[in-house]
Formats: C-alpha cells, structure tokens, sequence
C-alpha cells in the first residue's frame, strides 16, 4: 500500500468529469512505479473493440495513442481471465514453456488459470513480438453494472464489467517482484473505483441532456410539426449520436448532416414499406447485414441507420 499510497493520493485529487485526465495521470504512475517502456490505458467501447485513450512511452518508441483495436485481438476467453485475474505478467514472451508434470494420481487436469507462471498462448506470444515487445503486464479495470432479473421480484442485482485494461510493454525481459504487482492491483482498485463514478456521472448527464432536448422537441413538435425539428436549435441529430438525420414528410425532404441523397432515401423508404410494413421503424447497426439492396451504393457515409414511421409514406432517419 505504501508503493502506491503517492499515486492514490494524485488520483483522488483530480477533479471529477475528466475521464481521459485520470487515465492520463494513471499511466503516468504505473509506469513511474514499474519502469516499463510504454503504459496504456485501453479502453473498450459498447462494441468490443478497443481504443487506446492514454499513453506513456520511451521517447524513441511509436506512439499508439488513438489507435482503435477489433474486438478479436482479446478473445471472449481471455476476457473472462481479466475478470478473474486482475494482473497478468508476462517477463519474458522469448522463453521456452516448461512443461507441467501431473500426477497420475489426480482425476482432472490441472487448472493453470490462475498460475501467475502459466506461459503465454504461442500466438500471443507471436502478437507481442510482432510489437517488438519481449515482457508485458497487464491489469483489468472492472466497473459495476447494474442488471435487472427477468424473475418474478425482478430485482436489481449489480455485476462487474471489464471497463479496459492498463496494459505495460517493455522492450527487453522484465520481472515485476510481487509486492510491486499488488501495489499496482490495489492503484487500479483505487482507479476502477473512480471510472465506475464518472461513467455513472456521464451516464447521468446524458440522460439529462435528452429528456431537456425532447421536452424542448416536443414543444416545437407542438407549434411546428414535424418540419420544426429539422429547421431549428436544437434538432434531432442532438437527441440521438448520429452523423446525420433526415425527413420525408409529404413527398419533401429535409435533410442534415452526412446522409444518402434523396432519390436514395425515397428508395429506402420503398425497402421499409416492403419488407417492414408491419412495424413502426427499423434500426440497425449495418443497412447491408439487414438485407437492404442498395446498401453498397451508399458508400463509406452511411452505414448504420435508424427509421421511425410517422405514416405509412412519412419517415424518420438517423445515419451513422
């Protein structure tokens, strides 16, 4: 606790709602502690993949910082050891694996999972090479999230989530003495802590932000339907993360942001009335994995896309 009582005490005296702050300063203190030649802070996004948010490096190595990752490169297996095991050291990925003898005598294979001497995975190992790393520590941050039964009482029961992870390079075989591992695990406990009440703050935030803007919405809905929340401040692009939103309303459009042009949107909407007239809208993450023909004429812009039907000709459009 004394190793890390210094940077605890820089943690807790940041102010709050500066996330990219507090990883700023962390990996500056893990990698003061550990003396690794590159500390990152990696957060994961709502899809999986990665993006590496703070950074500290030797001077003369290339820089990762913003570089996004996909999901795959951390495996769901693998993420369920970071779960579990909250640091993960790897002194010297070169090393040859020393085999395990078991004793004939036990019934079920041994279980290295929790071995802190458990070698790496051979295409890992690879992976680090191919980085130009030789030793590496990593520790999970893990922040709370609240779940809700399907049961009959339906209640609230809170489960933990891997948040990301501080992950340490270095260049040339290191070892981390124990005593410095956990002074860093506790650094983290500290940190995850802290993340786990700024996401709940942001989360927070957001939710105000959108209820004012719908009440704001709705009273331009009132005085000018529907135009009203295209041509004005503020307009549904500010209700929903998009890069771009459109009307058709009577034969018209009105459109804002990066969107497909209008001979695209009314084909769109020709596509709704097809195949999803019995619902009231459509939302999806890829117009081409949801069966839409004309998707590959879109191009790079539009990807994403969720639609609200106002009448059976009349639509809403977010893009992404």
């Amino acid at each position: 606790y004394k190793l890390a009582a210094k940077a605890i005490s820089r943690l807790q005296s940041l102010p709050s709602g500066n996330i990219p702050l507090l990883c700023d300063v962390l990996v500056r203190e893990v990698s003061e502690l550990t003396g690794y030649d590159r500390v990152m802070a990696y957060m994961f996004h709502e899809d999986e993949h990665g993006e590496v948010i703070a950074e500290c490096r030797r001077s003369d190595l290339e820089s990762y910082l913003g570089l996004h990752y996909p999901a795959t490169d951390i495996p769901q297996a693998s993420r369920f050891l970071f779960m579990k095991n909250k640091v993960r050291m790897i002194c010297d990925c070169t090393a040859p694996p020393v085999n395990v003898i078991q004793d004939k005598r036990l019934a079920e294979p041994l279980i290295l999972s929790g071995s802190t001497l458990r070698a790496p995975h051979g295409c890992h190992a690879q992976y680090m090479a191919n980085m130009g790393s030789i030793a590496s520590l990593v520790m999970s941050v893990t922040i709370n999230e609240d779940e809700e039964e399907t049961g009959s009482d339906r209640q609230q029961h809170e489960v933990r989530k891997l948040w990301g992870l501080v992950v340490c390079h270095h260049t040339s075989p290191r070892f981390v003495p124990f005593p410095l591992r956990y002074a860093c695990e506790f650094l983290l406990q500290v940190f995850s802590i802290q993340i786990n009440k700024e996401v709940e703050l942001e989360a927070q935030a957001k939710e105000k932000h959108i209820l004012r803007t719908q009440t704001l919405l709705c009273d331009m809905l009132l005085r000018d339907a529907p135009i009203g929340i295209f041509t004005q401040s503020p307009n549904v692009t500010d209700l929903v993360k998009c890069h771009g939103a459109a009307l058709c309303y009577k034969n018209q459009f009105w459109l804002l942001g990066t969107t497909p042009s209008e001979s695209q949107i009314k084909d769109i909407v020709a596509w709704l009335s097809e195949y999803h007239d019995g619902s009231t809208g459509l939302s999806t993450d890829s117009l081409a994995e949801a069966g839409y023909p004309g998707a590959s004429a879109l191009g790079d812009a539009v990807c994403g896309m969720a639609a609200i039907k106002i009448t059976s000709k009349d639509y809403m459009f977010w893009f992404r």
